[in-house]
This record gives structure tokens, sequence and C-alpha cells, in this order.
């Protein structure tokens, strides 16, 4: 009789469908693993208690079922090489909620922006709320004032985790009750400041506007990473994305790179190639099967040589072979 190959991965996924920890026969137990299914919905309920839990509407992605809620550092006055840069560029955290595929639980998966001084009274605050810190980390070099960003997660109801992060960010400037009032829309967008179709035609994607900013959000729908029973999506985290600043002839681009650990150093040859530089290399999740690695970029030139060279990276990614699962 032939010999089944069944992998951690599909156990993990087979076991939350089931919502159980039997052993099964090992042949039920493969046809389990195929079965993966829709993540719930967040309820109009759950969505109106992380409004009042924030003191801020967030949106909601349905064919993701999550819930997101931005906070950008619009307190801050942010400088590159000693050049004025606007929030949205990179500087904006954000807080999202997704439920676990089985609908039992749900997650907390939040990046928040942090000045040095701010980092530690965080980890206490998020422990003492009973979260957890998943990473630590710069996206920049050569920004003043130095951020740091802190992923913070847990795992609970809807209601009481968006309770407890609220309570975690508080007493600190990321709370939406502590941000400065929000300015008036500038009169110069992304849209006036980079050709848009020019950048379009060489990402093959279409980015957003926001604020005098161009991004790129990308998720990876070739692959499906499962953490602590939730899939991983390009609203909670799973993402690759490119944000531009600046001038179509004189911009900045700045992003991340969401990768398996065998494509890392592709990535990192061909982006050093287009002259991008390497800021950091690093996890933003615990417990993700499989797991991702995340890398940070800069550069700074001509939007179409830097739209190119995202490009690039970007082809670099899905050509290692994964266990997928066959329907």
């Amino acid at each position: 009789m032939e010999k089944h190959k069944f992998t951690r991965r599909q156990a993990l996924q087979a076991t939350v469908v089931l919502g159980t920890t039997l052993i099964l026969p090992l042949q039920k137990l493969q046809a389990a693993s195929l079965l993966i299914a829709k993540t719930p919905a967040i309820t109009a309920d759950e969505m109106a208690a992380i409004d009042a839990a924030l003191g801020k509407k967030g949106s909601y992605k349905d064919a993701e079922s999550v819930y997101t809620t931005p906070l950008p550092r619009n307190d801050l006055k942010m400088k590159i090489k000693g050049e004025p840069v606007p929030i949205p560029f990179g500087f904006g955290g954000w807080v999202s909620f997704k439920k676990t595929l089985d609908g039992k639980s749900a997650m907390a998966m939040s990046d928040n922006v942090l000045l040095m001084e701010e980092v530690n009274p965080l980890i206490s605050a998020a422990h003492a709320n009973g979260l957890e810190i998943a990473a630590i980390h710069n996206h920049f070099f050569y920004e003043e004032p130095r951020i740091f960003y802190m992923h913070i997660h847990g795992m609970g109801t809807v209601e009481e985790l968006a309770k407890k992060y609220a309570d975690t960010i508080r007493d600190s400037k990321i709370f939406p009750a502590n941000q400065p009032a929000q300015s008036a829309p500038p009169a110069i967008t992304g849209k006036e400041n980079f050709d848009l179709p020019a950048l379009d035609a060489i990402v093959k994607y279409t980015g957003t506007v926001n604020g005098p900013t161009y991004k790129y959000t990308i998720g990876r729908a070739d692959l499906k990473v499962i953490t602590m029973g939730v899939e991983m999506t390009t609203n909670i985290g799973l993402n690759t994305w490119a944000s531009f600043a600046g001038k179509q002839d004189d911009a900045h681009i700045a992003g991340d790179i969401a990768m398996l650990q065998s494509e890392v150093n592709s990535v990192i040859k061909t982006l050093r190639a287009h002259n991008l530089e390497i800021v950091a290399v690093h996890n933003h999740m615990l417990g993700d099967d499989p797991h991702m690695i995340f890398l940070h970029y800069y550069g700074r030139g001509k939007a179409v040589d830097l739209a190119q060279g995202f490009r690039a990276a970007l082809d670099v990614l899905g050509k290692e072979p994964i266990n997928k699962m066959k329907m």
C-alpha cells in the first residue's frame, strides 16, 4: 500500500477545521486538511466594539474577514537625510482583527510606530493587558527622529482583544484621542506628484493615493500561512508594499517584502542590483507556518527606476517549490 506523506502544516490546518486534536485515521485526516473553511466574518456588533474601544472607526475587508483601524503618527515631523517626508510614506501604524478558521477565537495583530523612549513602556503595558510582543525593529535608515516598529498580538474574543489593545495604548501617543486633529487634505497629492499610469505599467498593479504619497500593497496569494489557527492575509500583515514620496523625477521609495526563508537572499541580490538599500530583515509574526521573513528597503532616484527595482523583487517571489494542497 502506498505511504502518504503528511506535513505539519496540513495537520495544523486539519485540526483547525475539525476543532479537535483527536487522532484520526491518516486518510481521513488528509481529506480533512483539504477542507479549509472560509474565515467567519467580523459582525457589526464586533466592529462597533472595536470602534468604541479605540474611539475611531476602522474599515472592513469582506474578502479577508479583517477589520483594520489605522493609527498614524501625525504628531511626528519626519525627515530622511534631513528632508521632510510625509507620515503616509511609512510612519502609520495599524491594528487588525480576524477570527480563527474554526470561529472559536480571534486574533489582534498590530504594527505600532514608536520613538525609542516609547518602546519599553509599551512592552510593559502590552504584557500587563495579556498581549504579546512578536517583533521590535527598524523600517528605515537616516530617519529623524529615530523610529521603531513593534508588532503586538493576542488571542481571544474580538471584544476582549479590542479592550486589551485599547488599554495597552491608552497612555501612548498611538491612541487616537492622543493624536492631533486631522489636518486638511493636501492640495497636491500623489496623483499630481507621480505619473501613476507609468508606475502601474511597471509594477503591474494599481496603487493607492494616500495624501502626497502613492503606495502598492500586494498579498501572497500563492501561499496559505496559518498563525494560531488564523489565516494570515494582506490586511492582517502578510503583504509586500512599496511607498513613493517626493516627485516623479526625484522620488523616495520605501517598502517591505514578505518572503519565504528560501527567497530571502534572492530578493536581497535583486534589490541591490537595482541600487536599492537593504534596511532590515526580520520576522513580524510568531508561530506562522510557513515561517515568513520580512525585508525592508529604501531608495532614492527617478520613480520609474525605483519601480523597476521593486518589480524585479516581486518577480523573485513564488519561484520556490512549496507544499500546496491539491483538490
